[in-house]
Parts: C-alpha cells; structure tokens; sequence
C-alpha cells in the first residue's frame, strides 16, 4: 500500500516571466543573428534558447481548492501538491489532477434475496471522496470503477444480512432500521474502500421494496396484519368499556343484571361497538324469559 506524500511545489509566476523572456530573448536572437548573417551557431543558439522556453512552460500548472496534482518521474512517485495556487515544477513530471471534492454514487437497484431467502429490490447512494491520492492512483486500476464494484458488492451482503421486514423477536430489520442498516452499510464500505484511499462520508437507502413476482402476495400478507392489529384494537377497547358500563350500572345502581341479562347485554354491546356497520337497535316489548 502506498503512502502519499505531500510536496509544496514552487510558484509559477517566477518561472512564467523566466519562460517568456526566454521566448522573446531566443526569438530576437534568432532573427539579429539570421539577419547579419553571423554563421549557424548564432541562429542555433537562439532556436534551444526558445525550445527550452517552450519545454520549461510544460512545467506549470494550477491548482483550485479540493484539487490535487499527483507527480510522477519516469515512473516514480514524487509525492502530491494539495494547496491550490499557480505553480512551477520539473516539466518531465507526469502530474495527473485528482479532485477531492465530495461526490455522490447513486447505485442502480439491485434484485437481491434477504436474509430470510425473499427476493426483494434495493438501492443506496454512497457519498465519498478521495482521502489518500497514492492509494487512489496506484493501489487499484480505476478507483472510481473500484467504488462503483465494491458499492455494488456490500449492498448485496448487507440485503442478504438482514431481513425485509419480519425477523425475530428485536431483531433489527431493513425497514424498520434505517439508520442502524445505513451504518452497518457506511462501516462496510469504509472498509472495502480503504484500499483505494477513499474515504466515505455517508450512505443511505434510497429504495426498498419487494420484488414484483411477490409484491402483490407480500402486500396482502401486510394488509392482513394491519386488519388483525386493529381488529386487536376495537376488541380492546370494546371490553373495557363493557366493563365501564356494567360497573357503571351497578354501581349507580340503575339495573340488576343476573348472569343471564348481563350476558346479553354484553354481547350486545359488542356488536355494538365492534361492528363494522351501525347497528340497527331492535326494540324488545317483552323480556328475556317470555
């Protein structure tokens, strides 16, 4: 693994009044020593006063904030420029320009199986960005086409890590642990980028949902739990105000109910209170025992 190293190269503006006056000094001398006719060496000398004018202008380059230029001599690394500014270095250097700014991965959605085997769609976007340009540039091939792949490959271990949204008694879901999945997510990636030098920011869920072939099946299972729970609900609530209203009567003393009239007068109540429809009320002229 390499390490960056971290060089201030020299400012440009001294060389570029250097170059130009090279340029304007080769050119002038080129043209006064054709013109008196002084023999070749004069015109030679003014010819490799301009080509190495023009060579040395090779030599500068810039720099804008979260930029960096990464130096290499006929194959060795000679180290990184990070501050952002005109400069001048050696014009045989090979600077390759790397940008440091934050960028944005929107992966694709992806058909996995969770961990309990369903087939469902995910996808995430990863913010990221380049911490170490020597590792970037020399430890792997294309370190944007590496995130890329390793993004891809951490999204499919995290869905088959954890289940859609029915796992065990606390057992953390995708739907229902958002954070703690980005997390799991983001520290996953941390460490299969680490070695291209990248550096992830943040990473997010951005879909998730059930495959089509069981969508249809999955959301009927969810609407039947939905109508158990409530159901559970009314059911609740509807014995305790039957027993509100029993003790209410009794207490107050309005109606003696023997078990008999106390069970009708439950059932009826919750037909009442649990129907779906309003009860029609039925007027009784006699009593229970004719």
């Amino acid at each position: 693994m390499h390490s960056e190293k971290t060089i201030q190269a020299d400012s440009g503006w001294p060389m570029l009044a250097v170059n130009l006056a090279g340029l304007f000094g080769g050119t002038v001398l080129l043209i006064a020593t054709a013109v008196a006719e002084r023999g070749p060496a004069g015109p030679l000398f003014g010819l490799f006063i301009i080509i190495a004018a023009m060579v040395s202008l090779a030599g500068h380059f810039t720099l804008q904030p979260n930029q960096a230029r990464v130096l290499i001599l006929f194959g060795d690394y000679r180290g990184t420029v990070r501050q952002s500014g005109f400069y001048w270095t050696n014009p045989f250097y090979t600077k390759r320009l790397l940008s440091l700014r934050l960028r944005n991965l929107e992966g694709d959605k992806l058909k996995v199986n969770d961990k309990q085997g369903n087939p469902i769609e995910i996808a995430a976007v990863v913010v990221w960005r380049v911490e170490n340009t020597a590792q970037a540039c020399f430890d792997v091939e294309n370190f944007e086409h590496y995130v890329k792949i390793q993004s891809e490959s951490a999204m499919r271990h995290l869905a088959n890590s954890y289940a859609y949204d029915h796992g065990e008694e606390h057992e953390i879901t995708l739907r229902s642990g958002v954070d703690e999945v980005s997390a799991a997510l983001r520290e996953e990636l941390q460490q299969r980028l680490a070695k291209a030098g990248v550096t992830v920011e943040e990473s997010r869920l951005t879909h998730l949902a059930y495959s089509p072939e069981i969508a249809g099946v999955m959301l009927r299972r969810q609407q039947a739990e939905a109508i158990i729970a409530a159901r559970k609900m009314i059911v609740h609530g509807a014995v305790s105000m039957v027993q509100m209203a029993l003790e209410e009567l009794t207490t107050k003393q309005i109606v003696e109910f023997d078990e008999e009239r106390k069970a009708a007068m439950v059932s009826n109540l919750l037909v009442v209170l649990c129907g779906e429809h309003d009860a029609q009320p039925v007027i009784n002229t006699g009593t229970l025992y004719t």
